[in-house]
């Protein structure tokens, strides 16, 4: 099981919009500060973290009264693979391994980025948090992904960037977890403290 953003997909395009793009589109749109926009929305996306409508682009684009959408097809060319991330796939879909990509991707970008790097071929399964109505972080989204896909927790590898993530996947049983430690190419790496943690998932191709 693999995650896609700051996994295979650089965290660099999702940073920008996050914490670069939107809140300036906001300020314009509100006439009001960077700085004022940027610590306004920040405090939204802490009150959001770990639950499904941080993830979703449409409580957003309500929220904000921007298209949101639109915003990340306009810099859409921002999208692009971790270093090696290409690789990986290309290599482990050859194998006589099910793989299966788990995200808590909304949709819209879920689809704007299969359509950019062409990831959504290397899989056996594509399955998004929000086909399920709970985000990774909640156990309520493991008891669903396994009704609906079956998966066995005692052989199941999964890769994540994220730690709260994996402490979910780790509750419920998954027995093999790495943290990607270079989620975003701007950006130093963050050295795991609670995983084993490798920069890349190309590292796994060298083991």
């Amino acid at each position: 099981m693999l995650d896609m953003d700051g996994t295979l997909l650089d965290l660099a395009y999702d940073n920008f919009m996050w914490l670069e793009h939107i809140p300036r589109r906001y300020a314009i749109e509100n006439d009001m500060p960077h700085a004022e926009a940027l610590e306004l929305l920040g405090a939204k996306y802490a009150q959001a973290q770990g639950e499904l409508r941080w993830y979703c682009l449409d409580h957003w684009s309500e929220y904000l009264g921007i298209d949101v959408v639109q915003l990340h097809h306009d810099n859409s060319y921002r999208i692009g693979y971790l270093p090696g991330a290409l690789q990986f796939l290309q290599h482990v879909s050859e194998q006589n391994i099910r793989v299966l990509m788990v995200t808590n991707s909304h949709r819209e970008t879920l689809n704007l980025k299969d359509a950019i790097t062409g990831l959504g071929e290397y899989f056996d399964g594509i399955h998004s948090s929000h086909d399920y109505g709970y985000a990774k972080e909640n156990q309520d989204f493991w008891h669903a992904l396994q009704e609906d896909v079956g998966f066995d927790p005692a052989t199941t590898m999964f890769v994540d960037d994220s730690p709260s993530v994996l402490r979910s996947a780790r509750d419920y049983g998954i027995a093999m977890l790495l943290k990607i430690t270079c989620p975003d190419s701007r950006r130093p790496e963050i050295v795991p403290k609670e995983f084993v943690g490798v920069r890349g998932v190309s590292e796994l191709l060298q083991s």
